[in-house]
């Protein structure tokens, strides 16, 4: 960076000057003052700094919206990891964003209050960015917004105000089963949500032609809504686990929020990823039964402790949670129609699009992680022996001598 001294115009300094030799053998005056005296940039947000990592500067500025959710976090993390400077637009109280503070070094994380039926905000939150990254979502309807506000509406409001304001990289976050018209399941016109989220991408192809975008399958994590989601009380039957058909048939490929979160920092780097749908998958695929029953046996709950899997359409007592749950807690349920319907649901994967791994992620397993994931579920965990018991292969014993 370059620093500007004001130079003292006494006579003594001016002497010094005039007899300092010329380094230039130039006789262009214009060029030599290029090379003493080079031009400052105006942007000087866009200045690189730094070998790198968290203390340096990249010299992108990156809006994400979203980033209090559990993808956002993640993608938060990523990008001050990589010394870009992240502008977080909010709406709930500051302090469930604060904490993204760490993420980046000291004025490389920003704040900015909006709302998604402000364009003024929006702007505001735009005005400065190179990316913008739109990972805000609902899972079902609320009073103030329905899921075609979010998904669509709003998705398109950014995906315009980011072209006006000269964006050059805009990143939309879909769903993995978004099609036109889903296959009905448990509701008759079928799920909401992934109608939703493929008019969405249509929207924003239409005013962002070279959008990314991201179709992720159910992400898993550290405070995510897939594992605490299957073995919260609220979504189980004391010790048994209502599925739809028993979650036969059903199947499933989860993938890990980190890699979904690298997938995404990498193809907003990538400029050959622009206008290309990218499917963020985990690396196995599980059927939905088989999982459950997975899930309970590194929770100790096994069928010599009661655990059983019912079919979802003979389990009176899920269907009354789900119908006092829609009725009473409104914005706070965690049982929905809408989500029964999804979660019983195949995950389709198209052979055409490109995934994670083309990104350059090395996809994580879940049988890496799951014994810590499930441990705050798992029957006397804290007088249980260590769970690297439960990883550590096995190793042949020594021979006997004597």
């Amino acid at each position: 960076m370059f620093r500007l001294q004001r130079v003292s115009s006494s006579p003594v300094q001016v002497l010094l000057l005039r007899q300092a030799p010329i380094r230039s053998a130039s006789t262009d005056v214009s060029e030599v003052e290029d090379k003493k005296f080079p031009k400052i940039k105006s942007d000087l947000h866009s200045w690189k700094r730094g070998t790198g990592g968290r203390s340096s500067f990249t010299g992108k500025v990156a809006t994400v919206f979203g980033a209090s959710g559990h993808l956002g976090r993640g993608v938060v993390n990523q990008l001050g990891k990589s010394g870009t400077q992240v502008v977080v637009p909010y709406r709930s109280d500051p302090y469930n964003v604060t904490r993204l503070k760490l993420c980046g070094d000291l004025g490389q994380i920003l704040f900015t209050h909006f709302h998604l039926q402000d364009e003024e905000s929006l702007h505001k939150a735009m005005k400065h960015s190179d990316i913008v990254i739109n990972l805000i979502g609902r899972d079902y309807d609320t009073p103030n917004f329905k899921l075609h506000d979010v998904h669509v509406k709003g998705a398109q409001t950014i995906a315009r105000i980011a072209k006006e304001c000269g964006v050059q990289t805009l990143l939309h976050v879909s769903a993995l089963n978004a099609c036109e018209k889903p296959k009905p399941i448990i509701l008759k016109k079928g799920s909401t949500f992934y109608a939703t989220k493929w008019e969405g991408e249509q929207a924003v192809k239409e005013e962002f032609p070279e959008a990314i975008i991201f179709r992720p399958s159910d992400i898993w994590g550290t405070q995510d809504r897939f594992l605490n989601y299957y073995m919260s009380f609220t979504r189980r039957t004391w010790r048994f686990m209502s599925l739809w058909n028993k979650g036969v048939g059903i199947i499933k490929q989860p993938v890990y929020r980190t890699d979904v979160a690298k997938g995404i920092v990498n193809a907003c780097m990538d400029p050959d990823a622009a206008g290309h749908t990218f499917q963020a998958v985990g690396p196995y695929r599980y059927e939905l039964s088989e999982l459950m029953d997975w899930f309970h046996r590194i929770m100790m709950r096994t069928q010599e402790r009661l655990y059983y899997r019912l079919d979802l359409r003979y389990d009176l007592s899920i269907w009354a949670r789900l119908i006092a749950s829609e009725i009473l807690l409104g914005r706070w349920r965690q049982l929905s129609w809408e989500r029964m319907e999804r979660e019983s649901t195949t995950d389709v994967i198209s052979t055409d699009l490109p995934n994670l791994e083309d990104l350059g992620v090395d996809l994580t397993t879940l049988e890496t992680r799951i014994f810590y994931e499930l441990k705050p579920y798992r029957m006397h965990a804290y007088h249980d022996v260590l769970l690297e018991d439960y990883i550590r292969p096995v190793e042949p014993c020594p021979l006997a001598h004597g």
